[in-house]
């Protein structure tokens, strides 16, 4: 019997979900995976019962309740620390552009919001995603020149949270296609590799074509 359930919304869309499905396995939470389809207008009656933001991810584990995404993950990290660098100054900044991408960036969030399998080049690039797009490579950038020595992710050889957080905005980038630097291509391409990350894609692959949103799939 599992020790808890991970409420997700559809799989195609939600980005926040991706991230808590993300650093929950790979904290190796035994938990049961339910996918609520999303409505698109941010009023799912099914995911307001049951979270109480009214919004997921949602973590039920061992009589736990967590509900925000790096909360989800802070908690995961309680059970598995290699999740945030082990290096106090890497951690501390691994944790700053966590929150960073957490509260910020609504500009690039509006205009190319995710939706997995679709390719829609030039689509969303408006100036203010572009300034959003800008600011996440250089991050991008000075993480992985300061701390991503020995592997292709932000802190070098283990994928962490951080990634976790960013693994969406690589979606994005992979969907809409702006045009990037050298180093933001090959992250993409690294985090868009990793197992869990195309585990993701294939289930969203396989959700029913009823779960889709209409406004997300048109999107010019």
């Amino acid at each position: 019997m599992a020790d808890g359930t991970l409420y997700l919304g559809t799989r195609r869309y939600s980005s926040w979900s991706m991230r808590g499905w993300l650093v929950v396995r790979q904290a190796g939470l035994d938990v049961e995976e339910v996918v609520i389809p999303i409505d698109g207008q941010g009023t799912t009656a099914a995911v307001k019962a049951i979270s109480p933001s009214g919004l997921v991810p949602c973590l039920e584990h061992r009589g736990t309740s967590v509900w925000e995404t790096l909360a989800i993950a802070e908690y995961c990290a309680e059970r598995a620390p290699a999740l945030w660098p082990a290096a106090n100054p890497a951690r501390a900044w691994a944790r700053a552009i966590a929150a960073e991408m957490h509260a910020g960036f609504r500009e690039l969030r509006l205009a190319m919001p995710m939706v997995l399998g679709r390719h829609a080049p030039g689509a969303g690039h408006t100036p203010g995603a572009l300034a959003d797009i800008a600011r996440i490579e250089r991050l991008w950038a000075d993480t992985r020149a300061r701390f991503g020595a020995g592997g292709p992710y932000l802190f070098g050889a283990a994928f962490g949270a951080a990634d976790a957080m960013y693994a969406p905005v690589v979606a994005r980038f992979l969907a809409y296609e702006p045009e990037l630097t050298a180093g933001g291509r090959a992250y993409c391409a690294a985090v868009r590799a990793h197992p869990l990350v195309a585990t993701w894609y294939e289930q969203a692959a396989a959700e029913p074509l009823a779960w889709r949103v209409a406004r997300y799939e048109t999107l010019a």
